[in-house]
């Protein structure tokens, strides 16, 4: 049997007294495409650094399994999850120096750069095939601080791929695109979705649940408001509860967008 991509039982986050997330439960199975949705502060971010292993639970009784293991050596998971958040493009838009082939190989050493690194052939060509699968092979010589939002974050995707990942951990993947840059950003990730690479999709916009995405998991107060099927999920009377407030839910052909009322 397969171990789950995730598996979190009975845990807790506690910081300056304050409950980041509480006694939650929530199981993600390798191959289903999730969505992790919730409002500011409903506890989202921590759960993510629970899964990159930025933070470890300070309460209950149970454990974070990634692949069924709850030790990681960090760059060994980083070959089987792939992680992208503005906060990691943060980190590389501020390297001056940093081209953006020499960025996406860097993902073989979860580093920032080549430098005093091995790179073989069979690296190049996977960061080549990486590149073509998000679009940017055109972005070839640029230094990642030249790029705009839209191709610095499909660049990190591209990182984030050359391993070849199990998963892909999207955090706010859209956060500073506009409209125009978002869907073809979001069209990308439904072809990666379609490859067999697991998403797992981190927002608090409706509108970038991406049609792939069948299952929910809705955040709330630090808890686990709700988790399962998106058909079920996705609905006005849900999200009214989820966000606090009277909440419509338009369709149009495979999206959806979330109407304060």
């Amino acid at each position: 049997m397969t171990e789950p991509l995730l598996s979190i039982d009975h845990v807790s986050v506690v910081r300056d007294g304050r409950p980041m997330l509480d006694d939650i439960s929530l199981t993600i199975p390798e191959g289903r495409h999730t969505a992790i949705l919730g409002r500011n502060g409903a506890g989202k971010s921590t759960l993510v650094k629970l899964i990159t292993r930025q933070l470890y639970p300070t309460g209950g009784q149970g454990a974070v399994r990634i692949f069924g293991q709850t030790q990681w050596n960090v760059f060994e998971l980083r070959s089987l999850l792939g992680v992208v958040s503005p906060a990691i493009q943060t980190d590389y838009a501020g390297e001056e120096a940093l081209e953006v082939f020499d960025a996406v190989v860097s993902g073989f050493f979860a580093a920032r750069g080549v430098w005093n690194h091995a790179v073989t052939e069979a690296m190049r060509q996977a960061s080549r095939e990486a590149l073509e699968r998000m679009g940017v092979t055109h972005l070839i010589g640029r230094q990642m601080a030249t790029l705009s939002t839209g191709e610095a974050r499909r660049v990190l995707i591209a990182r984030a791929l050359v391993h070849r990942p199990r998963a892909l951990l999207l955090d706010e993947p859209c956060a500073g695109l506009d409209p125009a840059t978002r869907r073809q950003f979001l069209e990308a990730l439904r072809d990666v979705a379609r490859s067999g690479v697991t998403l797992v999709l981190v927002t608090h916009h409706v509108e970038e649940i991406l049609p792939e995405i069948d299952h929910l998991v809705l955040l709330r107060d630090a808890q686990v408001l709700s988790d399962g099927p998106k058909s079920d999920l996705l609905t006005g009377p849900v999200l009214s509860d989820l966000f606090g407030m009277p909440t419509t839910v338009e369709r149009r052909g495979d999206w959806s967008w979330a109407h304060l009322d």
